[in-house]
């Protein structure tokens, strides 16, 4: 009921109008497709020509994100062992060269330099002691040489004396021989003479006294001849001491001589040392203070007051903000056509401006090659991989923002391959 009533309600419905088979549609094309066809026509050629002019554009250009600042990072530490007294820097804090950053306790540095001029005047003192002691010895040297030839000489003339008196006394020994045997036949005559009664008793006396005389006289000779050969072979003694001490002295001079010389370079060498300690000591006395040997920035900073430090134990960081570079790292593929000289454009992502540089040089090896743990491709599972070269990139210095570089920001440079 209700949807008869519905239809009454709404009166009869109009007939629908079917297009008739044989109608074709209008061939015309609408404007409003036109345009849309003009707008993408344009559009593609635009982005054709875009496209062509960016491949033809960076032909000229080779660019990467893997880039950053590099610089040099001073590790400060002590040269000598101490207790440190004040530390003079915080992290972050600009420093110059030659600042003050560490200040050691001096006091065992004070007492080193102390002992080592205590040791310089000692080894100056016996320098003193024996470097007179070279003239010295040549002086009583020549006296000894001098002392010894007379010796020779003297002796020499001892027993060519003795020599000469033993020719005399051989001859008077013979003299006395040949008078003791005529006075001896002379007695034995007297003799005979006296007991036949031909000759006087005082005849007789007179023979036997003389022969009795000239025997004691040969006796007398020989006594002395002996003495003389005896004197002889004492002076031959003497000579032949003597000789050997010149020649001990004469072989014996020159050795004591370097041997005092020897002594003296010693004893001049020991000093040397001793000065040198003392310079040591006096260098290790300014290194209780600690300079910055560069201008930057300080960084990891682990010393404090009161801390013991060793020779080498690292205490902070010196970040040098004044020869900085880019180190970037092209893909192998792209170093073809880089080379030192070229110009660059580094965009510096945190500061957000362009910096101007040169190509400085390209690495000796690739990055991997560098890493702890380089990879070994002969292991039966290579995959080729494309390596990264460390590229040098050398700002222009004075640029306007360049203060505000520092080491490991990233930045993208873009290498002009001309």
């Amino acid at each position: 009921m209700a949807s008869t009533t519905s239809a009454l309600d709404h009166g009869p419905t109009e007939p629908r109008t079917v297009p008739e088979a044989h109608e074709k549609p209008d061939s015309k094309p609408r404007p409003m497709a036109k345009r849309t066809k003009v707008v993408l026509g344009a559009l593609a050629t635009v982005l054709t020509a875009s496209g062509l002019i960016y491949y033809i554009h960076s032909r000229g250009y080779e660019d990467t994100d893997d880039a950053q600042i590099d610089g040099n990072i001073s590790s400060i530490s002590a040269r000598v062992a101490g207790t440190v007294r004040a530390v003079r820097v915080h992290d972050n804090q600009s420093v110059g060269e030659g600042d003050a950053l560490i200040e050691l306790d001096p006091a065992d540095l004070d007492v080193a330099i102390m002992q080592a001029r205590a040791a310089v005047a000692q080894a100056e003192a016996e320098l003193a002691a024996e470097d007179p002691n070279v003239p010295i010895t040549e002086v009583t040297n020549r006296a000894s040489r001098l002392t010894a030839g007379r010796d020779v000489q003297s002796g020499t003339a001892a027993l060519i004396a003795s020599q000469a008196e033993i020719q005399q006394l051989t001859a008077q020994l013979v003299q006395a021989e040949a008078n003791d045997r005529t006075a001896q036949r002379e007695k034995d005559r007297a003799i005979e003479l006296f007991q036949a009664g031909a000759d006087t008793a005082r005849e007789y006396d007179v023979r036997v006294n003389t022969a009795a005389a000239t025997a004691a006289a040969v006796v007398a000779s020989q006594r002395a001849l002996d003495a003389a050969r005896a004197r002889e072979e004492e002076n031959r003694a003497k000579l032949e001491s003597a000789r050997i001490h010149l020649e001990e002295v004469t072989q014996n001079a020159p050795r004591q001589i370097s041997s005092h010389r020897a002594t003296v370079a010693t004893r001049s060498a020991n000093l040397d040392v001793a000065k040198a300690l003392l310079a040591q000591a006096e260098l290790n006395r300014s290194y209780a203070s600690v300079v910055a040997p560069i201008d930057g920035v300080i960084g990891k900073k682990s010393v404090n007051a009161g801390d013991r430090v060793s020779p080498g134990q690292e205490l902070m960081a010196l970040s040098d903000i004044r020869d900085l570079w880019v180190t970037a790292n092209f893909r192998e593929t792209q170093l073809e056509r880089i080379h030192a000289g070229q110009r660059v454009r580094v965009h510096v992502d945190a500061l957000d401006l362009d910096f101007r540089g040169v190509v400085d040089s390209l690495g000796g090896a690739t990055g991997s090659r560098y890493s702890v743990l380089p990879p070994e491709n002969a292991t039966g599972n290579y995959v080729k991989v494309v390596q990264r070269i460390p590229v040098r990139v050398r700002l222009d210095p004075g640029q306007p923002g360049s203060d505000r570089l520092r080491q490991g920001m990233s930045v993208e440079p873009r290498v002009a391959l001309k």
